[in-house]
């Protein structure tokens, strides 16, 4: 039976966004398959005793800021640190990547064109014409997709991603699971990778 790595994003994540695509690239090399489930930090953090970002301590949000001038220099992957539409809502985006999901679609390209044009693009992914747009740039049909995201189905889906995460112990984004074992964060792919090599 092929293993499959769970995987627990937000698009407004630029950690999300910087192992995203690295994350396919290892599930490849090892023959693995990547479930995709995107979901919203405002239903993670309440239950498990997360602080948005601008109700962190300025230390820790210092950090961050140096974090991210760090990884995606050494990655080689384009990231403004400050974005102009950063806070914004996740759920919008994570609704319209389920409802593609839902409707049987490989949501990895549509999920990391989502997170460009966040933390590459200055496009608001809150914003429906977004939405929209990058849908149809992804080959999808984003009106018939944001129709459906904003359904009852669409919430009754974000609703069942954010449970299962919780079921899973996900505090956090990115989160990883791979037979039951938990990985928190981009910068450990490589402990992800390790694991999955053991399993061959």
């Amino acid at each position: 039976m092929p293993t499959t790595i769970r995987y627990y994003y937000t698009h407004i994540s630029p950690w999300s966004y910087l192992g995203h695509a690295r994350l396919g690239e290892i599930a490849t090399r090892h023959g693995a398959s990547v479930d995709y489930v995107p979901l919203t930090l405002g239903a993670i953090f309440p239950r498990t005793g997360g602080l948005p970002l601008a109700k962190r301590a300025p230390e820790r949000q210092a950090y961050r800021m140096a974090e991210l001038s760090r990884w995606p220099q050494r990655l080689g992957i384009p990231l403004n640190r400050e974005p102009a539409h950063f806070p914004t809502d996740d759920r919008p985006a994570a609704r319209l990547a389920l409802a593609a999901k839902a409707r049987g679609h490989d949501i990895a390209e549509l999920s990391l064109a989502l997170m460009r044009a966040c933390w590459a693009e200055e496009r608001d992914i809150a914003d429906p014409a977004t939405l929209r747009e990058v849908a149809d740039a992804c080959g999808l049909d984003g009106s018939a997709l944001l129709e459906e995201a904003e359904s009852e189905a669409g919430q009754r889906h974000l609703e069942e991603a954010c449970r299962a995460a919780l079921d899973d112990g996900c505090f956090g984004a990115p989160w990883y699971l791979l037979d039951g074992e938990p990985f928190w964060g981009q910068d450990r792919l490589e402990l992800l990778e390790e694991a999955l090599a053991r399993r061959a």
